[in-house]
């Protein structure tokens, strides 16, 4: 009726109008009312936040969902500051980690589809000699396979993690140098094994055809063209610009006489070290715009999407029961049928990331500013994707947790 009211009134006369004696500003129209449905998914996103920040102690959690029928809408629990007490926001930006691969990944496919890649072409073909030694041979890994994590290349990150983070938390890394660690190390005992490596070397292939650093062409051919203003390579910068959650991990302490481990803050940190598979920041809308684009044919055409959505069974020691893994993709089942599409990305600071579309367009966002820390925590965090991407009454499972 409101609507009906407006029209009619702009179809009065204007001198009538003007005759008409002053009764002060007109009150504003009722807000619709939300299509039926939608607060009840608002609610099952923030009770499934829950166990996040109350169970496991996260200090905050944040989702951003954005709907056909419900528009976009945010939820937040707990704090993005824990000497602040600042409340947490999915505005905020954080560092999105391996979510860094999906953009790295869709820029390789980009060359793909314009003649300037082999997928199935060895890595040697781009980058002679760079893979050799210790049985490994840049002649017998594809570029779909880097981008499959199926090459056999380990994960420098793992050497990584074995030293004090000190050591290496501020220090500058360049990809030939991590991809000559990853080298020296052991070949992993499994087909599929999921490495940062990969998608460096992958940023390395860009590099060769184009000239340009990778971080240039993510820059120029997603970020500008997509409009995602908090989207970022930090390079050498170990600060997050503008508003952001701070992060957090358990200092190397450990459990003691049954008391939680204390906090490190992590934010400041130089992601140089992940490069062009981790270094990404980003916040909730923008993972959620990219994944939107790039799923609705905004950056690459329709056959060339279906090579980034040909899966292989992931390991499930080093993702989840029932993952699968495409070209800079995961594909997860959901609790009420069908898979969502997206990638998650977790920082050794403590910022962990998620974007997801299911079969319905619905996509969702996630940022928590500590890693889960055990196997029922991390259910937990993906138990957040089904709460946002499937019906209320379709997710039994999730109420014990509310």
């Amino acid at each position: 009726m409101a609507v009906v009211t407006a029209a009619l009134t702009l179809l009065v006369p204007v001198a009538d109008a003007a005759a008409r004696p002053a009764t002060g500003p007109r009150p504003a129209a009722p807000t619709p009312a939300p299509p039926p449905g939608c607060d009840a998914a608002r609610g099952a996103v923030k009770g499934s936040l829950g166990p996040l920040v109350d169970r496991h102690g996260i200090p905050g959690v944040a989702a951003e969902v954005v709907d056909r029928r419900c528009g976009r809408w945010s939820v937040a629990r707990g704090v993005a500051d824990l000497d602040s007490g600042r409340r947490m926001d999915a505005g905020d930006r954080l560092r999105i980690g391996s979510v860094s691969k999906t953009f790295t990944a869709t820029v390789v496919v980009q060359l793909a589809a314009e003649g300037r890649i082999g997928l199935d072409a060895p890595v040697e073909r781009y980058l002679p000699g760079l893979i050799r030694g210790n049985g490994y041979d840049g002649r017998k890994i594809t570029v779909r396979q880097l981008l499959q994590h199926t090459s056999g290349l380990p994960d420098y990150v793992e050497a990584l993690a074995e030293r004090p983070v000190e050591e290496w938390r501020f220090r500058h890394f360049e990809p030939r140098e991590q991809i000559a660690t990853a080298l020296t190390m052991p070949r992993p005992a499994k087909k599929w094994h999921y490495a940062t490596t990969n998608t460096v070397v992958a940023g390395l292939v860009v590099e060769k055809v184009t000239g340009h650093r990778v971080e240039t062409e993510v820059n120029r051919r997603v970020i500008r063209e997509l409009g995602l203003r908090d989207t970022y390579w930090p390079g050498d910068a170990t600060r997050i610009r503008g508003p952001h959650s701070r992060s957090y991990f358990p200092a190397s302490d450990g459990e003691r006489g049954g008391t939680p481990p204390s906090r490190v803050d992590g934010t400041e940190w130089n992601m140089t070290f992940g490069g062009a598979g981790g270094a990404l920041v980003s916040t909730p809308a923008d993972v959620n715009r990219f994944f939107g684009a790039l799923f609705g044919g905004k950056l690459l055409p329709a056959r060339w999407l279906a090579e980034m959505k040909r899966t292989v069974p992931a390991d499930p020691d080093r993702l989840w029961p029932g993952a699968r893994y495409g070209l800079g993709l995961i594909s997860s089942p959901l609790a009420c049928g069908g898979r969502w599409w997206g990638h998650g990305g977790t920082v050794p600071g403590g910022h962990r990331a998620l974007g997801a579309i299911g079969p319905g367009g619905r996509a969702v966002s996630l940022a928590l500013n500590q890693v889960p820390a055990t196997d029922q925590a991390d259910k937990d965090f993906l138990a957040v994707v089904d709460s946002a991407l499937c019906p209320p009454d379709r997710t039994p499972h999730l109420k014990e947790n509310r």
